[in-house]
């Protein structure tokens, strides 16, 4: 790719990603009052990653049992409150174990 191709790529790129962080600023000025507009606007962030996620668990191993193996233990973990360092321990040892007897 060409140099004055790229450049023009990345100010598009970055005038697009700065144009969608800053207009929401720009036009709601106060504060939102509406509490189902806020409790939607507070779970986005965790249904990005989660749609994020979720697909490369399942890409990430060669077989789709040992990613759902993974991914309950995951959840076990994290529901019963470990950290972060526990859960994925626990998530990699069981994709381990699955995959072993594959």
């Amino acid at each position: 790719m060409k140099n004055s191709v790229f450049f023009i790529y990345l100010l598009i790129l970055a005038g697009s990603t700065y144009l969608i962080r800053v207009i929401p600023f720009i036009a709601i000025k106060e504060k939102i009052s509406n509490s189902f507009v806020r409790s939607f606007l507070y779970y986005i962030p965790y249904a990005v990653l989660t749609a994020m996620t979720i697909p490369a668990v399942f890409y990430a191993t060669n077989w789709w049992v040992g990613a759902a193996a993974g991914l309950i233990a995951a959840v076990i973990f994290a529901l019963k409150g470990k950290g972060l360092t526990t859960v994925a321990v626990a998530s990699c040892v069981a994709v381990f174990i699955v995959e072993l007897f594959h």
